[in-house]
């Protein structure tokens, strides 16, 4: 069988600033793939289709990563639904659909664990897709996500366009977004517990109970699956075009939060305010078929959030001076 990638192609990372995307970006390069295409959000406007367009038109790309989105945490998204709908259903339509009509090879579409049903059987697997309803606070970005995988469903099936889709989990790593108030948990703990241990503050207030399960993917993990789906994966028209990818291990927020806190080294209380939404009660992805395949994530948890916490240290001193 013909290689599904080679070192002659033209990969265009759309979002390629972004965690995910700078992290597929680096683990392209790590395997030999240099002619990378990018382009900046001033540069190129996603949600600009005859724009998105014109730019396909003049660098001709033969691979597309599609990682740029609009995300954001509970508070984000419960504030501005319709822009987490119709910003991420104009980036996606406009890309792909692009893609496909400029006779674009392969692409990988990047979506999201949320696309799941609130209450679906754990360990999720991909059939759950569609069989529930959503978690409310995130279900604008999950109803575009979703609309995301069955549009290249769609030109599969119709056009024989080679699109494919991965499902991480709950990312971090470098390049996350620490922002005090739209940022997903993991970050939101980094920040406030480091900011907490610098102060030498007695206590710590988090969001929620305490009690959901969570699932955390180191984003270098993803940048590598990611590889290795466009190296390695071709689904047939009866089979699932989407993949999950995690660790296929979680862990409760409480105990997440006691993590943070060892690595950020604060040592004061850490109460819990019942009155913030929890969220989903737990969300752990089942990973077995990306594990056939022949993938598993390599970075535990504890290495990872370690290496995060002294980036966001060190980035966090540098700002300062």
């Amino acid at each position: 069988m013909a290689e599904l990638i080679t070192a002659d192609d033209r990969i265009f990372v759309a979002g390629h600033r972004g965690m995910a995307g700078s992290a597929i970006c680096r683990a392209l390069q790590r395997s030999g793939y240099s002619n990378l295409l990018t382009a900046s959000r001033g540069e190129l406007d996603l949600e600009n289709g005859p724009v998105v367009q014109r730019w396909f038109s003049e660098h001709t790309p033969t691979v597309v990563v599609l990682a740029a989105a609009k995300v954001g945490g509970i508070q984000a998204n419960n504030s501005y639904p319709a822009d987490f709908l119709l910003d991420n259903l104009k980036i996606q339509t406009n890309v792909i659909e692009t893609a496909w009509r400029s006779g674009v090879r392969r692409l990988l579409f990047l979506g999201s664990s949320c696309i799941y049903p609130k209450f679906a059987e754990q360990p999720i697997r991909e059939e759950a897709l569609l069989t529930g309803p959503l978690e409310p606070t995130n279900e604008w970005y999950a109803i575009a996500k979703i609309t995301g995988i069955k549009l290249c469903e769609a030109l599969r099936r119709q056009h024989g366009f080679d699109a494919i889709s991965l499902m991480p989990t709950n990312l971090y790593g470098p390049g996350d977004n620490y922002h005090p108030t739209n940022s997903h948990v993991l970050p939101a703990l980094i920040r406030r517990f480091h900011e907490a241990a610098e102060a030498n503050a007695p206590s710590l207030t988090s969001w929620g109970t305490g009690t959901p399960l969570r699932e955390f993917l180191h984003v270098d993990d993803l940048g590598e699956a990611c590889v290795f789906a466009l190296e390695h994966w071709q689904p047939g028209l009866d089979q699932l075009q989407f993949l999950n990818v995690g660790t296929g291990i979680d862990l409760s927020i409480r105990e997440l939060a006691e993590a943070v806190a060892a690595a950020t080294g604060f040592q004061g209380e850490i109460c819990w305010d019942a009155s913030k939404p929890d969220g989903t009660p737990k969300k752990q992805l089942d990973v077995s078929r990306l594990a056939t395949l022949g993938w598993q994530a390599r970075i535990p948890l504890k290495e990872g959030l370690r290496s995060t916490v002294d980036l966001y240290r060190k980035e966090s001193e540098a700002r300062i001076i």
